[in-house]
């Protein structure tokens, strides 16, 4: 079995530009979701929030805003299903099991490579720019997959797709939660896109079956372009043009060397970790990482305009939203390889039936998307990710335990809509905890924190249960049992954050 590290279920959507520089953001109000502060309320009506503003024109933009992010999202949910049930046909182009998981992993490599850096020059070039950039980019990256003759040019077009996903995870998570006033509004708008993203799955599960079995997976490729132009459109006229005021400082080149060449070190070493005879290399990488990290936190302590203010991790919602980001890929997101190793090689399912057997569990994903956002009005923060992790931990101790070489494959199923329905519970919440009380101004780099954590826990994550999968007849049922750990972790560190407040908040 190969390792691929991946992206998650989506993580980006929303866009516009907070004018109230310094006032309170959140995902989430204190706990709840359900107030708003005297910041934010100003930050709406100002001319300069896309698609939020106190006129008639600028409140209808924040639908075609929040049409253009939620379909970027959609874009991404997308992909990231359509390569996972393509891949096994991708060998017309001289892939192998030595060099397939570069498909996933350059993706990975250059997403989780540079996402702090894009988070920051989110903040300070424009997110407007980096989210157009971030589309620009991976335009090129599906065409140059689309066309690709051979192996390195089809994981060079993932690279670029990467480098496309790192500009427009940080900007669109950023617009999102300086765009809508926290509270309501801004609930809403991320329960649509976490089920954007979920929506993009279900197509991605059900398309990358079909296009790959009646044109091949050439297609898998070229669906995306039509997609971007559509979000171009909607972005070009929804979200207001950036502002010479949002260039406040210089970037911190020495950050962003070692902070990149760190994050590469730590995800390359995590791919490298499973395979055969590259422990040396893997060993090598890892240690690489943490002397650059070393060397990334003194440069930013010394630093006068830090890439990353470690200031920011004193916020305890910052702390554990990246570290629940980070768990949740490490195991919530490892699931679907299992699954399509299960689906295709241990049960010989045709790329068709596996792409309509993930129907089920996103389309409970998308259901707990939904569910999250009422949740945290209701319940706060801290019990709504609890009790995802629980569920998502249940169900993933239950599909251990009923997972058979022989037994239907459809009785898999309905335990994979359970751990799902978590696996929604938790993306929402997880996003809403690491953006609570951050200013607007550093949104982009919170965005691009967070978003790091989740490629970091993807590449080690899954380098992990593949480590432990190894070797076993059926590897869905040691990777469960090990994803669950991984869950109730998350739930366990979920604690850490403050009860719900007296008021609703």
């Amino acid at each position: 079995m190969t390792i691929e590290a991946h992206s998650d279920c989506g993580r980006r959507a929303a866009t516009a530009r907070g004018a109230a520089g310094n006032s309170r953001s959140s995902g989430i109000s204190g706990d709840s979701g359900v107030s708003g502060d005297s910041g934010n309320a100003a930050a709406a009506t100002d001319g300069e929030v896309s698609g939020i503003g106190g006129s008639s024109s600028a409140a209808g933009n924040s639908g075609v805003l929040l049409a253009a992010v939620a379909l970027a999202q959609l874009l991404i949910g997308l992909d990231y299903n359509i390569v996972f049930v393509a891949l096994p046909d991708m060998t017309g182009v001289g892939l192998d099991g030595g060099n397939r998981q570069w498909v996933v992993s350059g993706y990975a490599l250059a997403f989780g490579g540079f996402l702090l850096l894009s988070g920051r020059l989110a903040d300070q070039w424009g997110r407007r720019r980096m989210f157009l950039t971030g589309l620009a980019l991976f335009a090129a990256g599906s065409a140059i997959g689309g066309l690709a003759n051979g192996s390195a040019m089809l994981i060079a077009g993932r690279v670029v797709q990467g480098l496309g996903g790192a500009a427009l995870a940080p900007a669109t998570l950023a617009i999102l939660t300086v765009g809508f006033p926290q509270g309501a509004a801004r609930n809403r708008a991320l329960g649509i896109w976490g089920m954007t993203g979920s929506a993009g799955m279900v197509l991605g599960s059900v398309l990358g079956g079909l296009l790959t079995q009646w044109w091949g997976w050439r297609a898998v490729f070229f669906v995306n372009l039509p997609l971007v132009a559509m979000v171009v459109l909607l972005g070009l006229r929804g979200i207001r043009r950036d502002t010479g005021a949002q260039r406040r400082a210089g970037v911190d080149l020495p950050g962003a060397v070692l902070s990149t060449g760190a994050a590469l070190a730590l995800v390359l070493g995590g791919t490298l970790a499973g395979g055969e005879g590259s422990a040396p290399a893997a060993a090598g990488m890892l240690m690489l990482a943490v002397l650059l990290g070393a060397a990334f936190l003194v440069v930013e302590r010394r630093s006068a305009h830090p890439l990353v203010p470690l200031s920011r991790f004193r916020n305890t919602y910052l702390s554990v939203g990246v570290g629940s980001t980070l768990l949740f890929m490490a195991g919530f997101g490892a699931v679907a390889y299992f699954l399509t190793d299960y689906f295709q090689r241990v049960r010989e399912l045709s790329p068709v039936v596996t792409g309509l057997a993930f129907v089920v569990p996103c389309v409970a994903v998308l259901i707990g998307t939904n569910l999250s956002g009422r949740l945290i009005a209701r319940y706060g923060l801290r019990a709504t990710l609890v009790a995802g992790n629980l569920v998502g931990a249940l169900g993933m101790l239950a599909l251990a335990l009923v997972v058979t070489t022989d037994a239907p494959w459809l009785l898999v199923l309905p335990v994979t809509a359970v751990f799902s329905l978590g696996q929604g519970v938790v993306f929402t919440a997880m996003f809403a905890t690491a953006t609570t009380d951050t200013t607007d101004a550093e949104q982009g780099v919170a965005s691009g924190i967070a978003t790091t954590g989740q490629q970091f826990g993807a590449a080690l994550g899954l380098a992990l249960l593949v480590w432990l999968a190894t070797g076993a007849a059926l590897p869905l049922r040691p990777a469960a049992l090990a994803i669950t750990v991984l869950i109730l972790l998350g739930a366990v560190l979920a604690l850490a954050l403050p009860p719900r407040r007296a008021g609703g908040q």
